[in-house]
Parts: C-alpha cells; structure tokens; sequence
C-alpha cells in the first residue's frame, strides 16, 4: 500500500498501481497548472462513503509508495485526465480491462 499525503498530514491509503496512475494523471494536470477535484470510493471496510480533494498547486503533494512503482497504463491515465474535464473532476475508475474497483482506503 502507497500513501497519497496532500496538505498538512492528510493521507490515504492506495495500491501502489493506483497510486502509480494517480501521480501520473495529477502530475499532468499541475504541470499545466490546472486545479481540480479527485475523487474516490471508500470501501465498506473504511466506513464507506466518498473522498472529493481540490488539488491545488497550492498544496504540499507527496505520494510515497511501498514498492517499485508498477509500470504505468497510458489507457487508465488518459481516463483518468478525460474524466478531470467534466464537472465532477478527476473520478478513479477501475483500470481499462478490468472490473475490479480500485483498491483505497
């Protein structure tokens, strides 16, 4: 599991593949200095629910990944920045190919 650090000591928790994708995608956005909403599903097993973050170049980003980071699927980064277009922002969606919910905390 990698960690996603936004702000003053926000964390969550994500797969490193996630997390892999989500640098990818994010990082595109910042270098363009675009702002915008992520947004994810928690599981059941952390209290259910959603997680809406404005990211902001404003805000202090770490991402920190407990293994080598996986090699990256141009396809899931590329939804992932077509979805950051739309009024709800960024949504992260099971990776092209599969049907698994991504794995978050």
């Amino acid at each position: 599991m990698g960690v996603l650090i936004y702000g003053a000591g926000s964390h969550y928790d994500f797969d490193d593949r996630v997390l892999a994708h989500l640098r990818a995608a994010i990082g595109n956005k910042l270098r363009r200095r675009e702002s915008f909403f992520v947004e994810w599903t928690k599981g059941a097993v952390d209290g259910g629910g959603r997680v809406s973050l404005w990211i902001t170049s404003d805000v202090p980003l770490q991402f920190r990944f407990a293994q080598p980071e996986p090699s990256v699927n141009q396809a899931w980064v590329r939804a992932l920045l077509d979805s950051s277009y739309t009024p709800g922002g960024m949504m992260l969606t099971p990776e092209p190919g599969t049907t698994t919910a991504p794995e978050t905390a």
